[in-house]
């Protein structure tokens, strides 16, 4: 099982009587797992001390560019009411200004509409359709963040604006950095950062709905995007991705 402790960092459940290994988590803090065993008519009581750790660096000052053969953006989306599709954008492009302060950062990034792919050809056809992303009209989704907020060591929200079709609203992305190092192509400085958000398709007029004849949607109503993200710091040296 799993569970979040309260404000003052208990939690209590019940468990069968037997022997466990306790697992406990917290951001900016080293994990750690105790073992705790369940008596009959006892009331076990676990304590533990977490030791923090070493707050990761943000990432260099400057203008950072995305490196797209070392990038996903990836979507799920719900099928008939018991499945998930799974997808991806091929082409797309993006930077980041990554401020002195981090929180007053800015990234924005430009997807090729018709560039989705589920795998197959007849559904991505009906995808870039006037029923869904209508590519031709509109042949680009686009994000701009500019609020950034630390929530713990390592995650950060991203508070930006989607644009889909000709419709834009809010969205907050979900961000775990990952680190920087140097390497790659040759010694140029890169980054890496994980990002997750769930976007509701009716907000971007997404609103095909044919049903099954029991009433149940063949595409969920929400969206899934998964975003595994590498950008190279821009300077002189920096190196063109390969096609």
């Amino acid at each position: 099982m799993r569970g979040q402790t309260d404000p003052f960092g208990t939690l209590t459940a019940g468990l069968p009587v037997g022997g466990y290994s306790i697992t406990i988590n917290k951001d900016g803090m080293m994990p750690i797992s105790i073992p705790a065993k369940i008596d009959v008519g006892k009331r076990s009581v676990v304590e533990a001390n977490l030791t923090s750790v070493d707050p990761i660096t943000p990432p260099r000052e400057g203008f950072w560019v995305f490196d797209p053969p070392h990038t996903g953006v990836r979507f799920a989306a719900r099928h008939v009411g018991i499945g998930t599709v799974h997808g991806r954008f091929a082409n797309f492009s993006g930077s980041a200004y990554i401020s002195d302060n981090p929180e007053n950062s800015h990234v924005e990034f430009s997807i090729e509409a018709s560039s989705i792919d589920t795998g197959n050809r007849t559904r991505d056809r009906h995808l870039r359709s006037a029923d869904f992303l209508d590519c031709e009209k509109y042949p680009h989704i686009q994000f701009v963040g500019s609020q950034f907020k630390r929530r713990g060591n390592a995650h950060w929200a991203i508070n930006g604006s989607l644009s889909i079709r000709d419709v834009s609203r809010t969205v907050n992305l979900e961000m775990e950095y990952l680190g920087s190092l140097n390497g790659g192509y040759g010694e140029e400085l890169r980054c890496a950062a994980r990002a997750t958000t769930e976007l509701h398709r009716e907000d971007y007029t997404l609103d095909w709905n044919n049903m099954l004849a029991r009433g149940i949607a063949i595409v969920g109503p929400t969206i899934k995007i998964e975003l595994d993200v590498q950008l190279m710091f821009r300077c002189d040296e920096t190196p063109t991705p390969p096609d």
